[in-house]
């Protein structure tokens, strides 16, 4: 199975999307199935992963009803409000749907860096073992050293870092980064998306190049087990096609054996998110 591990759908609102901003006008659209599968099958890509970019749970009853409808989509992964005193019930209710597979926070957006160690967060968190979900962890590089001690405190609980934590490509910084990207590959339990790679470029001006000491180092943190592919469509298209993200992973993974580049292409995607 060949997976594109990270995408999102969305009908444009101007409320609800207030993040995309005129810099990204592009983005000012509508990016539904029908407008990914083609970029899949291009690819010969077989499915992918759909996640949340709203905080609610309205959003996730309309994930599943795109994959419901759409059967290349293989997993959902929704946002619920780890805090709630009863956020347990959230979790059994939303465990009745086996497409949805995990669930995020845009802990990238929380001023506090150490947000994930808050003890309202962790008492959700803790209990989306019981229910068989993933959690993403989206944050930016000076969130990582939090989440490193995040992660340790739930050895049980299956975790992937998403955009390889959003590193600052643009400007070559990866001293830090690395630091913690190699702590964080440290724990078993954690995984990392290749992906969301272009937005922290020169959108512009970027080159192959410039993601060769970021793509070597995730895998030298995670090895070639715990990486997946993801594209990130359709933020990505503020700074590259969806053939050209593609191409980026491509060039580097092709240098691996047959079977690791299955399993970037498809396998550890399928293994983490219980794909069928």
């Amino acid at each position: 199975m060949r997976i594109d591990s990270h995408q999102h759908f969305w009908k444009y609102d101007p409320h609800k999307h207030s993040w995309i901003d005129d810099t990204m006008a592009v983005l000012k659209n509508d990016f539904l199935p029908q407008h990914l599968q083609p970029l899949l099958q291009q690819q010969q890509l077989e499915g992918c992963v759909t996640v949340q970019c709203e905080t609610n749970t309205d959003e996730i009853h309309s994930m599943l009803k795109h994959a419901e409808q759409n059967s290349f989509i293989k997993g959902v992964i929704g946002w619920i409000d780890f805090t709630l005193e009863n956020v347990q019930k959230e979790l059994e209710y939303f465990s009745q749907f086996p497409l949805l597979k995990g669930l995020r926070h845009v802990v990238q957006s929380e001023p506090d860096d150490r947000f994930v160690l808050r003890k309202d967060f962790c008492n959700g968190i803790a209990q989306l073992n019981k229910y068989n979900f993933t959690y993403d962890i989206l944050i930016f590089p000076h969130q990582l050293p939090a989440a490193v001690e995040f992660a340790a405190m739930f050895p049980n609980q299956k975790f992937v870092l998403d955009h390889i934590a959003k590193p600052n490509i643009a400007q070559g910084e990866i001293t830090a980064w690395k630091k913690y990207i190699m702590e964080l590959g440290k724990l078993p339990n954690v995984y990392c998306k290749l992906s969301g790679m272009v937005t922290e470029a020169n959108w512009h001006a970027w080159k192959q190049q410039d993601y060769l000491p970021y793509i070597e180092t995730v895998f030298e943190a995670f090895g070639t087990k715990r990486i997946m592919y993801g594209s990130d469509w359709p933020v990505c298209q503020v700074a590259a096609t969806y053939q050209q993200v593609y191409n980026i992973a491509d060039q580097f993974v092709s240098k691996l054996s047959l079977d690791e580049q299955n399993d970037f292409w498809g396998n550890n995607a399928a293994t983490f998110y219980q794909l069928k």
